[in-house]
């Protein structure tokens, strides 16, 4: 796959892996439309990077998703990458918790609803693409789960099984599907947590090798080494992550 002379829809592109997907995507001469709740946040982009064009959207909420959906395929008909980078983490215990219902729906929405029904709208375009490609972001998490995150993990394993079976069913297509599964990264949402987090940055460079590879499963850093202990000996896997 070319990583110049594109045209991306990326969310979550504000902070964190996204900033720096963003970052080098833009070096690389693509043309980028970055989706995120924050208009703060957006409106600081242009300063950085003056050619990326900007949408607010709340990828929780169903009419906001429709009408980035809508203002991408009538005005960016170029698009011929999409990349599901937004993510949210709650760190609760459901027995303790009050807004469960709230907190639920929210990060299933912005972790697993939001980048299927975006892969679906957007899926007619790209398919007219001779080079296309959905890249989601998922987590070493979504194999071998901590115990604080139980709607994050859950959510990071369907988007994991989506991307493997849209792999499937787009085969023969030009639209490749690819995955990045970093460990634990130094990004806001991390924020107080763990320690020896990966740089934004390190996981991007070694997805952006893999990209070019077409190597559709990029696990990074010490995600490669869990999975590769999860084969072998998946209850010693389980240990290290359940209280990380």
């Amino acid at each position: 796959m070319q990583a110049h002379g594109n045209t991306i829809l990326l969310t979550g592109g504000t902070s964190g892996i996204g900033l720096e997907l963003l970052r080098q995507f833009y070096i690389e001469g693509n043309k980028l439309i970055v989706a995120s709740s924050n208009p703060d946040r957006l409106n600081k982009l242009h300063t950085e990077f003056p050619k990326v064009s900007t949408v607010v959207c709340d990828l929780a909420n169903p009419k906001s998703l429709r009408k980035l959906l809508e203002h991408c395929l009538n005005t960016y008909p170029e698009i011929n990458i999409l990349i599901n980078n937004a993510g949210i983490q709650y760190n609760y215990q459901w027995i303790e918790e009050d807004d469960g219902f709230h907190r639920i729906s929210r990060e299933i929405r912005v972790n697993l609803t939001s980048p299927m029904h975006l892969i679906y709208g957007m899926l007619p375009q790209l398919s007219t693409k001779e080079q296309a490609a959905i890249v989601n972001v998922t987590s070493a998490l979504a194999f071998h789960p901590k115990r604080s995150a139980p709607v994050y993990c859950a959510s990071k394993a369907a988007l994991h099984n989506l991307s493997k079976t849209l792999r499937y069913q787009l085969e023969g297509t030009s639209v490749k599907v690819f995955e990045i599964i970093p460990p634990l990264v130094d990004t806001p949402m991390t924020k107080g947590r763990g320690k020896n987090k990966l740089s934004p940055k390190e996981v991007v460079d070694e997805f952006m090798i893999g990209f070019r590879k077409n190597r559709y499963e990029i696990s990074v850093g010490k995600a490669k080494w869990l999975r590769r202990i999860g084969r072998i000996y998946p209850r010693l896997a389980d240990r290290i992550l359940k209280n990380a």
